[in-house]
């Protein structure tokens, strides 16, 4: 896999399995544009230098058969293996999938940890250890945002049983960094991690990621406080949401309502109406990758502030739209909850 950027650092120590071979509550609001005509920028040094002349272009999520790589990251997204990343890092809770004695597939749903390679760590009774220890299994994650998009991933392996006492100890720690109390070590387990199945919502197809691209990706680093940055935009911002699908879109038609569902290193996506109802979701790169809550911020400011010159046609239309759109079929079911 070739990343994107370079990946960040962890804090916590290097996985002890061997690789498989197969917040702050800062208030985000985004400026209010003034209602006279006249910005109020104009008077001012320019707060997004380039941003004016050279405005970010939008690719759309699209589901392909079997995307490549490449194809994957000109969508301006993360790759299906740092998804995977996070979307472990953030859930807590997960299905274990394995066969019984007599041949039977038994799913269950116990509390994980991940390792600094994103290894899951379980918390197991005797009952069910006896039966699936050193046996293939399945561990299915979901990680549901904005109420609306239910991303997960499924990760095929092994449940093995770790004995290194040094080992143990290490996990140990991750356990209690995660949950906040330590863990009988008689009880840990872990699912050495063989390929895994991305899949960015639900009745969609999957991209299969290997052992070492997941293990060589990190989380995003805007994990922790993504979701409270779009509450807090889709509460007080909806505006701006609306106007960024009008003016870095190409439709032939005016959004009636949008939501942001997600935001990362690279972007955003947006689920949008039409006014005949029609549900669409779209993928808005920001103009630059940003490594931190501040610099999203700062993004999702300058391209209001852009887009809404460009509504009034302060500024020229100097960029290529997007024009494929991912329309959600389902739409009941997202108008329900929205």
């Amino acid at each position: 896999m070739l990343p994107q950027s370079l990946a960040l650092t962890t804090h916590l120590p290097s996985s002890p399995f061997p690789t498989a071979h197969v917040n702050r509550g800062v208030s985000l609001i985004l400026p209010k544009c003034p209602k006279t005509h006249k910005l109020s920028w104009l008077t001012k040094k320019n707060s997004c230098p380039g941003l004016s002349i050279r405005p970010p272009n939008c690719a759309i999520s699209v589901v392909s058969p079997e995307p490549t790589q490449s194809e994957l990251a000109n969508d301006g997204k993360p790759f299906p293996a740092e998804v995977s990343r996070t979307i472990m890092e953030l859930a807590s809770v997960g299905t274990l999938s394995t066969l019984t004695e007599d041949g039977w597939p038994m799913g269950i749903g116990v509390r994980f940890a991940v390792d600094p390679e994103g290894t899951p760590l379980l918390c197991l009774n005797d009952s069910i250890s006896k039966v699936s220890v050193n046996s293939k299994s399945s561990f299915h994650v979901q990680l549901e945002q904005c109420g609306v998009r239910t991303s997960q991933c499924t990760v095929q392996g092994v449940l093995v049983k770790p004995e290194d006492p040094k080992v143990l100890e290490k996990l140990q720690s991750v356990w209690k960094r995660r949950f906040g109390y330590d863990v009988d070590e008689h009880c840990l387990y872990a699912v050495s991690v063989e390929q895994l199945l991305q899949i960015e919502d639900l009745g969609e197809d999957g991209v299969w990621v290997s052992s070492s691209e997941y293990k060589l990706a990190s989380p995003d680093p805007l994990r922790d406080f993504a979701e409270r940055m779009i509450t807090e935009i889709n509460l007080h911002n909806m505006e701006d949401v609306i106007r960024f699908c009008n003016v870095y879109v190409d439709l032939n038609f005016r959004v009636s309502d949008a939501r942001m569902l997600w935001v990362d290193r690279l972007g955003f996506d947006v689920r949008f109406w039409s006014s005949q109802k029609d549900v669409f979701e779209v993928r808005i790169p920001f103009p630059r990758e940003v490594a931190d809550e501040k610099g999203a911020k700062s993004s999702f400011n300058c391209m209001s502030q852009l887009a809404w010159e460009v509504e009034r046609n302060f500024h020229a239309l100097e960029f290529e739209k997007a024009k494929k759109l991912k329309k959600i079929m389902s739409k009941g079911r997202f108008e329900k909850v929205a």
